[in-house]
Order: C-alpha cells, then sequence, then structure tokens
C-alpha cells in the first residue's frame, strides 16, 4: 500500500534539499508550480510543506514561496514537538498513555496563553510518555476549539498527535519555548513514578499558525536523565533556535 500523496511530496522536497536541487537560502517552487508539476491538488502541497516547515527545513511563506533552510537538522527543530518522530529517528521506541481527553471552558490563565476568552471551548489532553517503557514526559497540552474538535477524532494512545495534526491539514507554523526547572508534584509522582520534589525540566511551549493565530498551549515535564538542552546562539537577525536531545 503506498504512502499518502503529501508523505511521498515531502519525501521528494526533503530529498531535493538534501542533495542542494533547492540549494539554502533560495526560496521553494510556489505551490501553484508544484501542484502544475506533480499533477495534485494544493491541499497536499500545502500538507508536504507544512512538514517540512515543522521540521525547520523551510521557513518563512506568508504569501510567498517559503525560504530553504538545510542548516537545521531534521528532527532537531521540532523534537519539543514531537517526541515520537524524534524517539523513531534515532531507533527508540516511543509509547504512550492517555490520562486526560477533555473539552472544557478555559480558565484566566489559560484564556491569555491561547488568546482566547475565559470560559470559550478548548480541548486539553494529558499524556505519560514513555521511551522504550521507561517514564520519560508528562504531557499537557490544550487547544483552541477548532483545532481541538479535529483531534477529537484522534486515539492519543495511538501516537504522534503532531502527525495527526499535519495530516488533517492544520497549520502548524511556528514554535516558542519557554524553559525551566521545576519540582515534581503529585500528578508527576503517580504518573510518572517519581518521587514529589525531584527536579525536573520544563517546556512550555506555545504553537502559531502562519497568520500568528496561537493554535495550542502546552507544559511538558521529563523524568532526570531523560533529557538535555542544547541552545545554538547566532548573532543575526534570525536569532537562536534550540533542540533537544533525549538521553
Amino acid at each position: 500500500m503506498s504512502a499518502p500523496i503529501h508523505q511521498r511530496l515531502a519525501d521528494e522536497f526533503r530529498s531535493r534539499i538534501s542533495t542542494g536541487r533547492w540549494p539554502e537560502g533560495v526560496r521553494a517552487p510556489s505551490e501553484s508550480v508544484l501542484c502544475d508539476e506533480f499533477g495534485v491538488s494544493r491541499g497536499p502541497v500545502r500538507q508536504a510543506l507544512a512538514t517540512l516547515r515543522a521540521e525547520g527545513l523551510l521557513v518563512g511563506g506568508q504569501g510567498r514561496p517559503p525560504l530553504v533552510r538545510t542548516s537545521v537538522p531534521l528532527h532537531s527543530a521540532t523534537a519539543l514537538g514531537s517526541l515520537t518522530a524524534w524517539a523513531l529517528d534515532v531507533g527508540r521506541t516511543p509509547g504512550q498513555r492517555t490520562i486526560l481527553q477533555s473539552r472544557h471552558g478555559a480558565d484566566a490563565d489559560l484564556a491569555r496563553r491561547l488568546e482566547v476568552s475565559e470560559g470559550d471551548p478548548v480541548l486539553t489532553i494529558v499524556r505519560a510518555r514513555f521511551l522504550d517503557d521507561e517514564p520519560a514526559v508528562l504531557e499537557r497540552m490544550s487547544f483552541v476549539w477548532d483545532v481541538g474538535r479535529l483531534l477529537m477524532e484522534f486515539d492519543p494512545d495511538s501516537g504522534s498527535i503532531n502527525g495527526f495534526m499535519l495530516d488533517r491539514g492544520i497549520d502548524l507554523y511556528s514554535s516558542r519555548h519557554e524553559v525551566d526547572a521545576v519540582a515534581a508534584g503529585d500528578d508527576d509522582a503517580e504518573h510518572l513514578d517519581m518521587t514529589v520534589g525531584t527536579p525536573m525540566l520544563r517546556v512550555r511551549r506555545t504553537t502559531e499558525d502562519s497568520t500568528g493565530r496561537v493554535i495550542e498551549f502546552a507544559e511538558d515535564r521529563y523524568v532526570p536523565g531523560q533529557c538535555a538542552i542544547s541552545i545554538t546562539n547566532r548573532l543575526t537577525a534570525a536569532g537562536g533556535r534550540s533542540h533537544i536531545r533525549l538521553a
């Protein structure tokens, strides 16, 4: 059984980047040009381009074709948002157990984070994540309702939420991360087999679409010894970039 069209297109676009057919710093062909070349509609082309944006291989593209960025390694730009993709890429076995999947009204803090009104409907998913059957991360993800209602069709125990969203054409354009250290709480201890008070790495992520609209706010808490953060800063207009490396 052949892969979906958008996956085959994404593979072809990655190949063009890795071989230099689409050089770094040059704009990729427009959606219309790619549609004509491959004889497909805009939907699969947009999904394929969105996948490469999420991987950090393409940047920009609001109103014009995106720029190629081969200097960003595959998965490094998306590891904070896709544990499944990173784990599979390095030969580890990801797993998950859903703790909560709930439609509810946003409280004041979540409404501020998602830029919605207090009480507006949102979807929250909480999962314990595993690497090679060992507890690794407690994820808490909240989505604006037009995205959340699509995720109601997804079984969070089945794998990558990011992969499902990309397959559904959800515009995952950019993420902003806040990284700090916290003490493990009762939920961490219960679901990750930890001791309350143990230091943990916390990553809070705000994801926007290509129009700048916030679509997700997430908080991930990592078991000690399962991850390290590597940050590279450049004195350029592009600023710094960071990626996660799981031990």
